[in-house]
């Protein structure tokens, strides 16, 4: 079959703005995790990783008015579509078939949370509400560019965008269209921070994934989009791959509505269901960029699940988590550029914070950036509620 290779990425996090303050964060071992700014909650105790721009200043590097109505899911969206876009070498009227796939949970509402009460009162903030359900996010995105014959939105949790990027691999597979924008925009919301902290998986310091003294998660924010098609479309258009989607996989084991199950059945399923799509044995993986998320649960649980695939040969594993934060329905694109520019760039990212090995465990991740490595394939996990696993696997072209 002929690659579907990745031409263009743009991303926006805790982190920085664009890919290549983003590459450079993460070689530097920085952290966008500390106290909340700009959500507006009583709950400040809780560290967070927001995006450090308040919706004004991102309205101004858009160059939108102030009073169009953009909730925070958009912006994010239009500041990683449009360097994803740019990137990708795109234009919307190139003769080409174009689809656009958002993973997004929350869409708008944030803005709902914050004028719920004028709803009731008044008329004068209504307009928030169209942009509310997650469906006209994904569409004032798309907006941004133009030129999009398909577009569409997945929710499945945390693995949306891992999800999207999936779906859209498949469409320009089966030649339904030629191009592919996938990722996922999520902003931080009252309804996100209250949930997970219903669930007491929020850790009170800046996360540790990985570690045995680990308590939970630390909140992140963002949008990462990649651009997927042919590897022949895209030197038609003169453009030069980045990397190559070698395979994925999905399986939902549907243990628990947010627990994963002990023994890793599911993330089990979809790392072999990569392996085997991509053609690689274990051994030919160099890098795991972990779903990491830092609970509890999770690192039992994903550990196990490594170690059932990858036996006493464990490639270097790091979870970014504890510099992005978890960026939720976003997170599997965020880490789709990140496990990019780890292959592209030869580096392994660093798993801050981690100070004792879990006993439940045979491996621990990598501490500190490692530079100067050879990274051949890169297999990036998400995993969402319900027991949606996904797994992608991005490969070097034999050129690069």
């Amino acid at each position: 079959m002929e690659n579907v290779v990745v031409s263009g990425m743009g991303i926006i996090s805790a982190l920085g703005c664009g890919v290549e303050e983003t590459c450079r964060a993460l070689r530097e071992e920085c952290s966008g995790i500390g106290p909340l700014r700009y959500l507006q909650t009583e709950h400040l105790e809780i560290p967070c990783a927001e995006v450090k721009c308040s919706d004004v200043e991102l309205q101004e590097k858009l160059g939108l008015f102030s009073e169009e109505i953009a909730p925070r899911t958009v912006l994010f969206g239009m500041m990683a579509l449009e360097e994803a876009w740019r990137s990708a070498g795109l234009s919307s009227s190139g003769g080409v078939r174009l689809a656009f796939i958002n993973g997004t949970t929350v869409g708008g509402m944030e803005k709902s949370e914050q004028y719920y009460l004028d709803f009731l009162k008044n008329d004068i903030w209504n307009t928030y509400i169209a942009s509310h359900e997650c469906g006209a996010c994904t569409e004032k995105i798309a907006d941004r560019m133009g030129g999009f014959s398909y577009v569409t939105t997945l929710s499945t949790a945390c693995s949306s965008a891992a999800n999207a990027i999936i779906l859209g691999e498949n469409l320009v597979r089966a030649g339904l269209t030629d191009i592919a924008v996938v990722g996922g925009s999520e902003c931080l919301t009252k309804f996100h921070l209250n949930g997970f902290n219903t669930l007491m998986i929020l850790d009170r310091e800046p996360c540790r994934p990985f570690d045995a003294s680990r308590v939970g998660l630390n909140l992140g924010e963002g949008a990462a989009y990649v651009v997927l098609e042919r590897e022949s479309t895209a030197r038609q258009r003169g453009v030069q791959p980045l990397c190559r989607l070698a395979g994925y996989g999905n399986a939902c084991d549907a243990f628990h509505q947010t627990a994963s199950s002990d023994d890793g059945v599911g993330a089990t399923l979809a790392m072999n269901g990569a392996l085997k799509m991509s053609g690689l044995q274990p051994s030919e993986i160099d890098y795991i960029n972990a779903h990491g998320t830092g609970t509890r649960n999770n690192d039992v649980s994903e550990g196990r699940a490594i170690m059932n695939v990858f036996g006493e040969r464990i490639p270097w594993v790091s979870s970014t988590k504890a510099m992005t934060g978890h960026t939720t329905s976003a997170s599997g694109a965020v880490e789709a550029v990140i496990s990019i520019l780890a292959l592209r760039h030869g580096f392994i990212p660093a798993n801050l914070r981690f100070r004792e090995a879990m006993p439940e465990l045979t491996f621990t991740p990598v501490t500190h950036t490692l530079e100067n490595v050879k990274v051949r394939n890169v297999l990036s996990n998400s995993f969402g509620f319900g027991g949606n696993n996904s797994s992608l696997i991005f490969s070097a072209l034999s050129e690069s």
